[in-house]
């Protein structure tokens, strides 16, 4: 379960930066509204993760990861950022590294 809970975390964390992008520096009502929702149960969920017993190190890196892998993806497949193959391979890295602390972590 605190593993669910720090995926659930980090995806809205993709959530506030891609609601961070269309506020356009917080000039529109709605993206700045959804900002503050995602980043506000971003933070709920990686405490709730923590708090259940996963490592701080291990959680902290998990969810950034996913934050940082997602938004990436996010960003070519919707803002047109470049996918060339270094960057795809180094996010396949990101990602594998996520899932390689999941199995060495100690906690279930």
């Amino acid at each position: 379960m605190p593993w669910l809970l720090l995926v659930i975390g980090g995806l809205f964390e993709i959530g506030f930066t891609i609601s961070l992008k269309y506020s356009e520096n917080f000039s529109r009502l709605w993206p700045s509204v959804s900002f503050v929702v995602c980043i506000s149960l971003s933070f709920f969920f990686l405490n709730k993760a923590i708090n259940s017993g996963l490592p701080i190190g291990t959680s902290y890196a998990v969810w950034t990861g996913i934050g940082a892998a997602g938004t990436a993806i996010a960003g070519m497949l919707f803002f047109k950022e470049p996918a060339a193959l270094w960057r795809i391979f180094f996010l396949a890295l990101l990602i594998g590294s996520i899932i390689g602390l999941k199995f060495v972590s100690a906690h279930d």
